[in-house]
């Protein structure tokens, strides 16, 4: 197994040269990173949050009892979020950034991602110009016995690093777009939450009744 490896490695170094070697390094650990990613997301619960709706819905409506038994039922990584509000956290920003902290550990690794799908294409290119090189100065020390193969042959395998630096980038790029999306999903969706816990129809719908009570004359 160890020399199938070995022997892989080697051709892909005789083929490509070091910068092939590189990106093939580069989308190992990128997939690695993707993986434990999608882990991570399917072990937070993101995206499933059908419990916490409900309470959020519950205490809207004013059903404080049926909202601490959503609540409690929920798996999300934001119900210590929602059930600081319940409990009497009045603070926006405070709650916001117990979300935030919550949403910056799903969101390590995005860095590295990006600067993958940036760098690639780059690395890529980098590989094509130095093997054009090499094929200029092959073309050169044949002198007056030009052979076209020398050339084509040369310019075929220089090509390919660029290839294989964007068959890494993109789907990277696409991959980091989704987890992106879905971020941006759990922010809009906890902010809603907060806010919603926060000042709730409920409570509001129950002032102008209290009110128009006191306004009344009381007769002796």
């Amino acid at each position: 197994m160890i020399d199938l490896v070995k022997e892989a490695i080697q051709r892909a170094a005789d083929l490509g040269g070091p910068v092939v070697l590189i990106l093939g390094a580069v989308s190992l650990v990128t997939l690695a990173v993707v993986i434990y990613k999608l882990w991570q997301f399917a072990a937070s619960g993101v995206g499933r949050h059908a419990a916490l709706r409900q309470a959020v819905e519950a205490w809207d409506a004013g059903d404080r009892a049926g909202a601490r038994a959503a609540l409690d039922r929920s798996r999300s990584y934001l119900r210590p979020v929602i059930d600081m509000a319940m409990s009497g956290q009045r603070d926006a920003q405070r709650l916001e950034a117990e979300a935030e902290t919550r949403f910056a550990r799903l969101e390590k690794g995005f860095r590295l991602l990006d600067s993958v799908a940036q760098l690639a294409p780059l690395l890529g290119l980098f590989g094509t110009v130095l093997g054009m090189i090499s094929a200029f100065q092959a073309l050169q020390d044949a002198g007056s016995q030009v052979d076209p193969s020398i050339l084509a042959g040369g310019i075929w395998v220089a090509l390919l690093t660029t290839a294989v630096g964007l068959v890494v980038a993109m789907p990277t790029a696409v991959i980091l777009s989704w987890f992106e999306a879905r971020m941006e999903a759990e922010r809009v969706l906890a902010e809603r939450a907060v806010h919603t816990i926060l000042a709730p129809n409920g409570d509001a719908q129950r002032a102008p009744a209290r009110s128009s009570a006191e306004a009344r004359p009381r007769h002796a």
